[in-house]
């Protein structure tokens, strides 16, 4: 769940076209606290036999690990050939394209926020009366979200109501802000087979790893 807002809510805004293009509203914040201090923000191109991953970007640079924000701190951006050239910025392995129609340009690969520090257990006990969810399904992205809860349950007194499954709800939000509202990161990674994402250079393979997360508060409906 917390690598899906992540990619959906943040991470096209840290691609560099849309920094050369100053429609993201990352542009211009490299070494700025932008997030909590539990936030930390990786797009790893080299996770083995993950589906995200490649060994070359579609301009011949190798994958990299790019550590995007840091506790909290922006410190980097994906970055193709072009548009990094654009920022005075070298490729981060990130010139991604579905085929040859198009022109690469700065896309994710395996996108996720780094495990944290925190029990997974002692996060849903913290939770008075709360929404776990387990996966999410369809909606819209961008820095302005809206997405679909596909499977998820009531916390109530730190407990998992799981014979009352929760449907037809979805999360709205903006992403600069949830990022910020992130106050427990659990310690093990859950992975994920993948899926598509789509852009101005087709289609990719991209995955959303993700570890147990605490949003202190966002908007359900």
């Amino acid at each position: 769940f917390g690598g899906v807002i992540f990619h959906e809510a943040c991470g096209h805004g840290l691609e560099a076209a849309a920094i050369a293009k100053k429609a993201s509203v990352f542009t211009d914040k490299i070494g700025e606290k932008i997030a909590s201090d539990k936030v930390t923000a990786i797009d790893d191109g080299t996770i083995s036999n993950s589906w995200g991953s490649i060994n070359v970007d579609d301009e011949g640079i190798p994958a990299q690990k790019n550590i995007l924000i840091e506790n909290g701190v922006l410190k980097s951006y994906m970055c193709d050939r072009y548009y990094g050239k654009l920022l005075g910025m070298e490729s981060t392995g990130s010139g991604r394209r579905q085929n040859y129609t198009y022109a690469p340009v700065s896309r994710m690969t395996n996108t996720c926020l780094a495990e944290g520090s925190d029990d997974e257990d002692e996060i849903v006990r913290s939770v008075d009366n709360g929404l776990y969810v387990e996966s999410i399904g369809g909606g819209f992205g961008g820095m302005q979200f809206s997405l679909e809860v596909k499977e998820g349950f009531w916390i109530k007194n730190g407990q998992i109501d799981r014979d009352h499954q929760v449907k037809n709800i979805m999360l709205t939000g903006n992403g600069i802000d949830v990022i910020k509202r992130i106050d427990r990161v659990g310690k093990k990674m859950k992975y994920e087979k993948g899926g598509f994402c789509g852009a101005s250079s087709g289609l990719i393979p991209t995955t959303t790893p993700q570890p147990m997360v605490r949003i202190s508060h966002m908007a359900i409906g």
